[in-house]
């Protein structure tokens, strides 16, 4: 393995602080994949239910929640909505994907029994 002259030449302090920078990066990565997964999942019976792929309502609350939390956590709120809504727009693309792929499909009874 080479090593990086530049690596070498830097602080301890500022190659720990990478260090968790990344891990914090990847761990970002796996929940923003977890969260698309259930995410998938609500597209998908919003699909059948033929049920549109925006909710306003919901949008507006989770704003409301999420500024607050950014706000007690010394975060820029107007960054944490940037964020939000950069992740909503994916979802929401997201839901209209599936929305075609199920056009016509209706909701399955459920079997209150099983």
């Amino acid at each position: 393995m080479t090593s990086d002259p530049a690596a070498s030449a830097m602080p301890s302090e500022i190659l720990r602080l990478r260090a968790s920078i990344d891990n914090i990066d990847a761990a970002l990565v796996h929940l923003l994949a977890e969260r698309f997964k259930l995410t998938r999942q609500v597209g998908e019976l919003k699909a059948i239910g033929n049920m549109p792929p925006a909710d306003p309502s919901r949008d507006a609350q989770q704003i409301e929640r999420l500024t607050a939390i950014a706000e007690a956590s010394g975060l820029d709120p107007d960054f944490a909505v940037q964020f939000r809504q950069f992740i909503v727009s994916e979802v929401i693309r997201r839901h209209e994907l599936i929305a075609r792929e199920h056009a016509g499909e209706t909701m399955p009874e459920l079997d209150t029994y099983a």
